[in-house]
């Protein structure tokens, strides 16, 4: 008679048990928990001296490697048994940045404490240190009269107006704290700053607290990570890379960066050295050869010189290259690239030759098809796609895109409830797609780092620059290129199902911890299985949050998608 009775309660127990199990993945909204409640042992924060930390811009690693070419300056990752397991702290004092847009002209100093800049270029008024903040007056190098009255100047030299919506997208090389980008977005133009690290502390850092698109990236032996024909102009000022050295292999890529039609534009020097020689304190000959041999480049290049003035030169590169071919036989016959991989960008080494353009059947026509100005190319459909015929890249499937992402926007508004605010302002979408989210954006005041991971299924990221948004090829089982707290709000999209066999997602997450801010956010969208497993992990991060609930437009797939949605409110 015991023996039964223990069997019934056995069997009610066990009854009992799994009700409470089965009935904590039906919650609304879905709170997933683990069966046995187990203490969480956290991630650890790491050493203060780690409080800055770039794993693949570490000076340390970077001296194990020549200077020459500016290789010491590219990426040199940790390999797997080095990756940090620890969490980057905060700095002493650190405090929430400025709201847009009072952050493009303020940062504080707790946050970014390296007052080198300051010193070295006071008499450039880049930057100044005002009590406990950093006040950015537009100040450069070759902005004696700020960089207002810079692009003055380069509005009277360019032959298409600033605000005409034909210029979009821009690539400013060596670019400081990013005050051109800055000026520029008064005309709606997106600038993406890249420059090395270097002695002069974390510029790319002040530019990113500032609120300002920006990466680590450096001309060197490997092509910059962007696809070709992305970038409506691109800009040097005094921005120190050797333009006609190794062949012109700098210049040479930004000509593959370059869309038909596009605009380098170049000051400093050699530009006007007859009036500006004594001022660079360099031999006049010295400038002038220098000058020669970079107007014969672009002559090679068939690049037309279209304005100078100043210390301001402009450079046009053809919309196609029917009189270029024409040029073969004669002495400055240009350099053709024999490899049609002129969009791979992702550790593919430069080459000192030009990539032809899409051929076209008449010398007025655009090659690659026309782009819409902005803000109509941003939904109208990309000359990229209009060109394929493959169903990936399908007109329908792009629409359909677009109204899902508008769609999902809306309801994460809902749940943030701070889109509009100014909360946000640096976004990252990790897995951009078509960049239909970032597109979907556009009415906040944010701007969004669109990430392509260089092994995705579809290259959509030159498709992305045609809608006039901007982004960078990326493989997540290393480091991104940016300083820890650079972004408000990370978006990932069926990342951690990509990712979950090709390297360890631990790093992955510890990674978005190192590049989130203080009282970010974090948006994980996946399948149910692979939420589970992020969970496990960032329950580890102390992070606040991570109730999980079932996406809102369930019908578009037969897997159910989850979404994650954490804060990063407990930091050290």
């Amino acid at each position: 008679m015991f023996s039964k009775y223990l069997n019934i309660f056995f069997i009610t127990t066990f009854f009992i048990f799994l009700y409470i199990i089965t009935s904590s993945f039906f919650t609304s909204p879905l709170t997933l928990h683990s069966p046995i409640t187990t203490k969480i042992s956290h991630f650890q924060f790491c050493s203060t001296n780690y409080t800055n930390y770039c794993p693949c811009e570490d000076p340390k690693r970077q001296k194990k490697f020549p200077k020459k070419n500016y290789f010491r300056k590219e990426r040199h990752c940790p390999q797997n048994n080095e990756r940090l397991t620890c969490l980057i702290p905060k700095p002493i004092g650190y405090k929430n940045p400025f709201p847009w847009p009072k952050s493009k002209d303020n940062a504080w100093f707790s946050n970014v404490p390296f007052t080198k800049l300051v010193e070295y270029k006071k008499s450039q008024n880049w930057i100044t240190l005002v009590g406990d903040r950093f006040v950015f007056p537009g100040g450069g190098t070759s902005f004696p009269d700020g960089v207002k009255g810079y692009v003055d100047d380069l509005k009277k030299l360019l032959p298409v107006n600033l605000d005409s919506g034909r210029i979009r997208t821009v690539l400013d090389v060596g670019c400081g704290v990013a005050s051109f980008g800055a000026s520029l977005m008064d005309y709606d133009i997106l600038t993406m700053s890249i420059a090395p690290s270097d002695e002069h502390d974390a510029q790319v850092m002040f530019a990113l607290e500032r609120g300002l698109p920006a990466m680590l990236g450096v001309f060197s032996t490997h092509r910059l990570t962007f696809p070709s024909k992305s970038f409506d102009v691109a800009h040097c000022s005094r921005c120190l890379v050797p333009w006609i050295a190794n062949d012109g292999l700098y210049l040479r890529e930004i000509d593959r960066i370059l869309r038909p039609g596009g605009f380098w534009v170049l000051s400093g020097p050699p530009i006007n050295w007859r009036v500006n020689y004594k001022a660079w304190q360099t031999e006049p000959t010295v400038l002038e050869k220098e000058q020669n041999n970079l107007e014969e480049l672009a002559m090679q290049m068939c690049w037309e010189k279209v304005a100078e003035g100043g210390q301001i030169a402009i450079w046009q590169k053809p919309i196609n290259h029917i009189k270029c071919m024409q040029k073969l036989n004669t002495l400055s016959s240009p350099k053709f690239c024999n490899s049609s991989d002129s969009d791979a960008g992702w550790y593919t080494k430069m080459t000192a030759c030009i990539f032809p353009l899409p051929e076209v059947k008449d010398i007025d026509e655009i090659a690659g098809g026309v782009l819409e100005k902005w803000p109509i190319r941003l939904n109208d459909s990309p000359p990229r796609l209009r060109k394929e015929n493959h169903d990936v890249f399908s007109l329908k499937t792009y629409s359909e895109d677009n109204m899902i992402w508008k769609k999902r926007v809306s309801y994460y508004e809902v749940m943030l409830k701070s889109l509009s605010s100014g909360k946000y302002r640096n976004v990252m979408d990790m897995n951009a797609g078509f960049g239909g989210f970032a597109a979907a954006l556009v009415k906040y005041p944010v701007w969004v780092m669109n990430v392509v991971p260089f092994d995705a299924k579809s290259n959509n990221l030159g498709i992305i620059y045609e809608r006039g948004l901007i982004g960078t090829y990326m493989d997540w089982c290393e480091p991104f290129s940016t300083y820890p707290r650079t972004y408000d709000l990370i978006h990932a999209y069926a990342l951690f199902s990509m990712y979950i066999d090709k390297c360890d997602i631990t790093d992955i997450v510890i990674e978005m911890h190192r590049i989130l801010r203080p009282e970010g956010t974090v948006i994980i969208r996946d399948s149910r299985d692979v939420i589970l497993k992020v969970k496990e992990i960032t329950d580890k991060m102390r992070w606040e949050g991570g109730t999980v609930v079932v996406a809102d437009d369930q019908n578009e797939s037969s897997h159910p998608e989850m979404i994650m949605v954490l804060n990063n409110n407990n930091t050290k």
